[in-house]
């Protein structure tokens, strides 16, 4: 994929979020309530939801129809092009359904590696009621808005403030909370956004050093995680392998190698 202009995806996903993030904060504004559920009751989707991802997979095909498209409401449709767009039209839907201004919208650009995992080249986290917008591309430094992110460096384990999510797999909460057991005598403090893609983009930029998250699909953090990454963040699983199902941790390597130890895999599930 050498011939692919990572800009001009980023363009492309920067402009289709901006649309996309409006549309869902006119219909937020205009009142939102559930419209079904997925894995379980607490796992919700809105109108919202599946408007914002239906405009974002037109705009996609308007603009580059030889692409597939893998969304969180709609599934997979494959392309021929290489390039595999990952959506998650509203990242942080309790939030967005409360009214809590904690949510985005989260387009990135994906091609498949040698290995078969999935590489982001381009990715924006937009999150209109923050006036926020995250972008990155593949070699490219990270920014909001208009200034350039940088994670924090040099933090030791005892002053770390490190975010984490609840997810809705009531299996894995049992998980989470002997994770946060673990954590909590052992760094400054814990911190629940809602948003997996907020999260990490918060890594990227300082507002706190690590993210801890379980249960997370690939459309909550391709955006975010390039993010974080073109900001000097690793990505990590259990162990020190790549990024599953069962763990995705985002910190400063030096503070990935103090936590991960924390976060051991046993009975979580993997991709």
């Amino acid at each position: 994929m050498s011939d692919v202009d990572v800009l001009e995806l980023l363009g492309l996903a920067q402009g289709i979020a901006g649309e996309a993030a409006a549309l869902a904060a006119d219909m937020r504004a205009g009142g939102i309530k559930v419209q079904a559920t997925k894995s379980n009751d607490l796992d919700i989707v809105t109108q919202a939801d599946t408007a914002v991802e239906a405009l974002i997979r037109r705009r996609l095909a308007d603009a580059r129809p030889d692409d597939g498209v893998l969304g969180e409401e709609g599934g997979e449709a494959e392309g021929i092009s290489g390039v595999t767009w990952i959506v998650d039209p509203i990242d942080g839907t309790v939030n967005y359904l409360y009214g809590s201004p904690s949510y985005a919208v989260s387009i990135a650009a994906t091609v498949k590696a040698d290995n078969g995992r999935r590489v982001s080249l381009a990715g924006c986290v937009h999150a209109p009621m923050l006036g926020t917008v995250y972008t990155a591309a593949a070699g490219h430094p990270a920014h909001r808005n208009d200034q350039e992110l940088h994670v924090n460096t040099d933090v030791p384990l005892h002053k770390a403030l490190v975010s984490a999510g609840i997810p809705y797999d009531l299996e894995i909460r049992e998980r989470v909370l002997r994770d946060f057991a673990a954590l909590a005598p052992r760094i400054r403090d814990l911190r629940l956004v809602g948003s997996a893609a907020l999260d990490v983009c918060g890594v990227a930029e300082g507002r706190t050093d690590a993210h801890a998250g379980r249960r997370l699909p690939i459309w909550d953090y391709a955006a975010a995680g390039l993010i974080a990454k073109q900001a000097g963040a690793v990505l990590r699983g259990a162990r020190g392998g790549p990024p599953s199902l069962g763990l995705l941790l985002v910190a400063d390597a030096p503070l990935a190698d103090a936590l991960e130890p924390l976060l051991n895999d046993e009975g979580t599930h993997h991709d």
